[in-house]
């Protein structure tokens, strides 16, 4: 349990360091970004809430989002928000918001969801689709954000054992 518990919390900062990169074609200084880990869980009612994401354990539903504001009286153009996706979860699929966030094993190269690969099977080399307790970061593009505006970006993940 521990190990979980300190793989969220790496997670975390692993989080903050990487969506506070400078943005392509933005001024870091342009654009502040806010971070939030947050635990979904069902209330009594069945409707779902937040809890403080400070701890947790296998299969509790974490959701990240980030918000991007800028703080000029110019517009931002082609802002990239990038999130990534902690080790021991698994993106739940279908949680990108909004949903034409792009997909990355390693932060380099990104494509749409779901991401495939080659596979070898039986003498055939077959397209799979990758697992997405494999995916590590989502992107997103903005081609504008407007003066004194937000934009807010999230997905949700499962923590594994």
């Amino acid at each position: 349990m521990d190990t979980i518990f300190k793989t969220l919390r790496i997670g975390a900062a692993t989080l903050l360091g990487v969506a506070a990169l400078p943005l392509a074609s933005a001024a870091t200084d342009a654009v502040e970004t806010r971070l939030e880990a947050r635990k979904v869980v069902a209330a009594a009612d069945g409707r779902e809430r937040f809890v403080s994401a400070e701890a947790a354990k296998p299969g509790d539903v974490i959701e990240y989002l980030a918000t991007y504001r800028n703080t000029t009286s110019n517009a931002v153009r082609n802002l990239e928000a990038t999130l990534p996706i902690p080790a021991n979860t698994e993106l739940l699929e279908g949680s990108a918001r909004p949903a034409n966030a792009k997909a990355s094993l390693d932060a380099r190269g990104f494509a749409d969801m779901p991401l495939t690969r080659p596979a070898a099977r039986d003498g055939a080399v077959l397209v799979e689709q990758i697992p997405h307790r494999e995916y590590r970061y989502l992107r997103w593009f903005a081609p504008e954000l407007a003066a004194h505006r937000s934009l807010t970006f999230a997905a949700r993940v499962r923590v594994l054992e």
